[in-house]
């Protein structure tokens, strides 16, 4: 290495070349590498060589050399101007700079820089000490390493804000979110509802997670930064916000007077979804970069708490029309006893397009039905609201079932043009009047639905022989009709497609069918209406093993006599034989 080579090939900026070897950092190096430069002498002179000042001069990294004895000998101007302190000719030790009294590394900040200090032995117990200012580089390392925090901290929040759907577990989890990250007390008010507004609270506690409570406070007692926050506005950091949450009792722990506090909107859909304040204790200012994160925070969390709260209205307006699409429970029958079952498609939904319900008569008769219409799920309920709402007003004015049957197909066809939905239902439609034998009569009307069964007392299963066209399709369809008497103790099943069409088996393919649902009501002509119904249910599933299905739905009518209670049956005790009584008697 030649002494060009180390005054440098960047004209630019003077520095020395790093091509060679590494970047000599001091002078004294260099001179002990390079043969064009005579080899320092204990008392060298930096000033005395020309050629080394000006290699000095460039250097990065300030120098300072000391004899044996601790007296400074060189200072270079980079070190002079680093510190100060330091002059030739004097002990370093007295230098009021405590890291050079050391024996190792240091960093240490000096006159408003950053400094970092490292020493070096030389020959003849002579030591030089390397400064530079890193002041720059610290400050770009620390910004990257906040940015990287912040990063992650928001990329956690996310996260954790990606799931509660319900507003109260998602207004919880943003107040503990925000300590200690962005405060030492994050309180969480949701906009006001009903005249009440929520908050949550969390309270940073050492070592341990934070503390979360929750509470009510009527809209008219909200401090006012509060309220200003709900209004869209973020009131500036200034000490009433501390005082005004201390005076809702917000801040325990907090010494007020020298806390710091911001109140930030949490963004909704048109207002603000709610706001919240992050408090400080005293000497934790919020900088510019800090607020920067509240909002970014914020901005989260409104999101969040916007999504959960709009799920919420939905499952609200969800349930309301679920009840309201229902199946209703048979009005009570003279001389009769009803039995149902019913399981939609989809669970999650309660709801499906299968059908069923009854109304009285003012002639002491009932009006009853079991149904299916096209398609699944909401969609399919929606429909089967309309239809049961059209029987319900059209059997005040027809209760003749054939004729029913038909103007329900007339209110169907006019419902489904104008909504170019194209639906249509099967469905059994009948009524009945008590007989005065005890009985019931029936007189059933079909539209394209399955045959009904009735369970006679001798135990025999008969189909009624039902048919007739769908509803809802054409303007004049054929209806069946057919008339059926019940004695006490005999039953009618209606029952939809979900029961027979259930597909399950071994290889979950083959339809429950029929055949097999005679089977499985036969021997059951004893059992109540519920019982009856709920069985048809459970063979049914049990033929899934819980696989897919279509709605079910299963509707059952047992005559009972005047009385309405079902003559009791002791079927494990059997009745005595002549062999016995022949026995008991005396002989």
């Amino acid at each position: 290495m030649t002494a060009s080579d180390v005054r440098g090939s960047d004209p630019g900026d003077g520095r020395i070349s790093t091509t060679s070897a590494a970047r000599a950092p001091a002078w004294s190096a260099v001179a002990a590498t390079t043969s064009e430069l005579p080899p320092l002498a204990p008392d060298f002179d930096v000033a005395a060589v020309p050629e080394w000042s000006e290699v000095v001069e460039h250097f990065r990294e300030g120098l300072i050399v000391c004899d044996a004895d601790g007296v400074v000998r060189q200072v270079s101007p980079v070190a002079e101007r680093l510190v100060p302190e330091v002059a030739p000719g004097e002990v370093l030790a007295a230098a009021a700079v405590a890291p050079l009294h050391g024996d190792g590394p240091a960093e240490f900040t000096h006159h408003g820089r950053r400094l970092r200090l490292r020493p070096v032995s030389l020959s003849r117990g002579r030591r030089c000490w390397y400064v530079e200012d890193v002041t720059e580089s610290v400050s770009r390392a620390d910004a990257l390493l906040a940015e990287r925090a912040r990063s992650l901290f928001l990329a956690v929040v996310g996260e954790k804000l990606g799931n509660p759907l319900h507003p109260d577990r998602a207004a919880a989890a943003v107040a503990r979110l925000a300590v200690p990250a962005v405060a030492d007390v994050a309180v969480l008010v949701l906009a006001p509802r009903a005249g009440r507004a929520r908050w949550w609270r969390a309270v940073r506690a050492d070592d341990e997670a934070p503390a979360v409570d929750t509470g009510v406070l009527p809209a008219a007692a909200l401090p006012a930064a509060i309220e200003a926050g709900l209004a869209g506005a973020e009131p500036h950091a200034l000490d009433w916000l501390a005082e005004q949450a201390a005076e809702a009792g917000w801040l325990p722990g907090l010494d007020v007077p020298g806390a710091t506090a911001r109140v930030v909107p949490l963004p909704g859909r048109e207002s603000p979804a709610g706001v919240l304040l992050v408090a400080r204790r005293a000497g934790r200012w919020y900088d510019e970069a800090d607020v920067d994160l509240v909002r970014a925070f914020a901005a989260r969390a409104g999101a969040a708490l916007t999504t959960a709260l709009l799920y919420r209205e939905q499952a609200e307006v969800a349930d309301t029309l679920q009840a309201s699409l229902l199946p209703v429970e048979p009005a009570a029958v003279s001389g009769g006893q009803w039995g149902t079952a019913y399981r939609p498609a989809q669970a999650g939904l309660r709801i499906g397009g299968d059908f069923y319900g009854s109304h009285r008569l003012t002639d002491g008769g009932s009006v009853f039905f079991l149904g299916d219409v096209s398609g699944k799920g909401v969609e399919a309920a929606v429909f089967t609201g309309q239809l049961r709402q059209c029987l319900h007003a059209l059997h005040r004015v027809e209760s003749q079932p054939g004729r029913l049957l038909k103007l329900l197909n007339d209110a169907l066809l006019e419902t489904t043009q104008a909504h170019g939905q194209g639906r249509f239902a099967t469905m059994v439609l009948g009524v009945s009047r008590p007989h005065r034998d005890g009985g019931l009569t029936l007189t059933l009307a079909g539209g394209g639905h399955l045959p009904p069964l009735v369970l006679r007392e001798s135990g025999a299963v008969e189909v009624v022989p039902l048919s007739g066209m769908l509803i809802g399709v054409v303007p004049d369809p054929r209806i069946g009709e057919v008339t059926v008497h019940l004695a006490p103790g005999e039953t009618c099943l209606l029952y939809s497609d979900g029961v027979t069409e259930a597909r399950g088996g071994r290889r979950g393919a083959e339809q429950f069918g029929a055949e097999r649902l005679l089977t499985a009501v036969a021997g059951c002509h004893r059992m109540p209406a519920a019982a009856l119904a709920e069985r048809v249910e459970q063979v049914t599933c049990d033929w899934l093993a819980h696989g897919d299905h279509d709605d079910i739905a299963v509707l059952a009518l047992r005559a009972t006599g005047p009385s309405g209670r079902a003559s009791r049956h002791l079927h494990a005790v059997p009745g005595p034989t002549n062999a016995d009584r022949a026995r008991e008697q005396p002989a």
